[in-house]
């Protein structure tokens, strides 16, 4: 298993194809740094005997010693283990850790390239493991790029009037194939080591050439990495918080041309295929969110609880029903994915699949409830996360006195740490970080329509009006 040091000198060696603030950038620039602290946390926790439990594992094709990140679910214990990790490591960095969209996208490939094989008579899972080996062997990064611009929204991927708004093959060799297109809303591309890149919807049988699906190097010859930052405000240093280390950088995923080695590819054509392998990423990134929402639930929670204490309401029975109301969103998404663990599958390839309706009502749960989370943080902290004077009039020789003495709450709770506790409100709900995360706990993983498509489409709907026709003792 890799190092943080080992990851940021791969980073450091790739090529400049990242595009921020106006200018093309290596992965060495500041923010790209910044932003890749929850991808650190990642590689120095699995060496700590604290959290090595949820971190590491055993590969189950070399045996070595991997990164449960890079770890292909054997069984329901994988699925919960990945659960109580996720949410152990959003507590710790304050929101989305990031790396497990790669781990979703290697497990739906697993199941994929083994259905494709079995259907059509394929190498594709052949492939898949050798690259799965090399993937674990470097304990890599891999950034899922999954959505596509989609152009117009009523037209299929061939009715474009500009085939590029779904990613799709504009070349075939006899060593591989050249792709043009983009793929939008990818977390953590710009410092990731490979793109693990698959369909976003069902397919027609007429659109083979949107079924496409294969890993390449972030860095790769045209690939282009049109970033947007999300970077919590600096603090001086007598001031930092560990809240201010949380960060994001999303990209516009841009393939201009990029030629894919056979070795890579792990659909071409199989257009039933590609509508597998966009479905099942969803449900194992769903299942994801069932640890990662519940998560970020325990330090939007927190700080509520804490400034109700700083306010001295702590004890009203709003304060409480607030709170309960926290605590009960995300326990109840916790237990939706635990529930999916436990009713889990196994696939042809072995892998261990989450229970679909399980894993959709608790993402569906959670979506619908981000919201309202940050209003009951706004509602106990009141307006003064959104006009809290900053670090440096804190630290001001003239009005600095004036910030810590208004600031201050009930009597017993020091001047910086009421300061210090607004000002984590303030980054939770007025940042960069705070509005993305809240932008993506309602569209990640699919918007909410999605998931009330895939429970509607799942669900035993025939077998309740049977249960209803007994009862109601009605005979057909």
């Amino acid at each position: 298993m890799r190092t943080s040091k080992e990851y940021l000198e791969k980073l450091a060696s790739m090529r400049a194809n990242i595009y921020l603030d106006g200018e093309c950038v290596d992965r060495t620039h500041p923010k790209v740094m910044h932003a890749s602290k929850a991808i650190q946390l990642t590689f120095d926790k699995a060496n700590d005997p604290e959290y090595s439990k949820w971190l590491s594992t055993e590969s189950h094709i070399s045996g070595k010693p991997i990164n449960r990140f890079n770890h292909i679910h054997q069984s329901a214990e994988d699925l919960i283990l990945k659960q109580e990790m996720t949410r152990k490591l959003c507590n710790l960095m304050g929101g989305c850790i990031q790396r497990c969209m790669g781990a979703d996208s290697m497990n739906a490939l697993s199941v994929v390239t083994k259905n494709a094989d079995l259907k059509y008579g394929t190498n594709y899972h052949e492939r898949w493991l050798k690259f799965l080996e090399y993937y674990q062997e470097n304990d890599l990064i891999g950034a899922a790029s999954q959505t596509d611009a989609k152009g117009d929204r009523s037209k299929r991927p061939g009715e474009q009037e500009d085939p590029d708004q779904y990613l799709h093959v504009v070349e075939r060799r006899e060593d591989g194939v050249v792709v043009c297109g983009a793929k939008l809303h990818n977390t953590m591309a710009p410092y990731a080591d490979e793109l693990l890149v698959f369909p976003t919807r069902a397919i027609g049988k007429n659109e083979q050439d949107y079924a496409i699906a294969f890993a390449i190097p972030a860095d790769a010859e045209g690939v282009y990495l049109i970033a947007r930052q999300a970077i919590s405000l600096e603090r001086d240093e007598n001031l930092y918080a560990p809240y201010t280390d949380l960060a994001d950088i999303e990209s516009m995923t841009v393939f201009d041309h990029v030629f894919v080695p056979n070795e890579r590819i792990f659909l071409n054509g199989e257009t039933d295929m590609g509508g597998m392998l966009a479905l099942l990423f969803a449900l194992y990134h769903r299942h994801s969110y069932c640890g990662c929402k519940p998560g970020i639930g325990d330090v939007i929670l927190g700080t509520a609880a804490l400034l109700a204490d700083y306010n001295n309401v702590a004890k009203t029975e709003h304060t409480r029903d607030t709170l309960v109301e926290l605590i009960s969103v995300a326990e109840l998404v916790f237990a939706a994915g635990f529930t999916a663990s436990v009713k889990s599958t196994k696939a042809p390839s072995g892998t261990q699949v989450p229970n679909m309706i399980y894993a959709n009502v608790g993402r569906r749960h959670a979506g619908h409830h981000m919201y309202s989370e940050y209003a009951a943080l706004c509602d106990i902290s009141g307006g003064l996360p959104a006009t809290l004077p900053l670090s440096k009039e804190y630290n001001n020789p003239v009005v600095g006195d004036f910030v810590r003495k208004y600031s201050k709450r009930r009597a017993g709770i020091s001047d910086e740490n009421a300061y210090r506790a607004f000002a984590l409100a303030s980054d939770i709900l007025t940042g960069e970080v705070g509005a993305a995360l809240l932008v993506a706990g309602v569209h990640g993983g699919g918007s909410p329509i999605m998931e009330d498509i895939a429970i509607f489409g799942g669900y035993d709907i025939e077998g309740k009006k049977k249960l209803a026709r007994y009862l109601a003792g009605i005979k057909e």
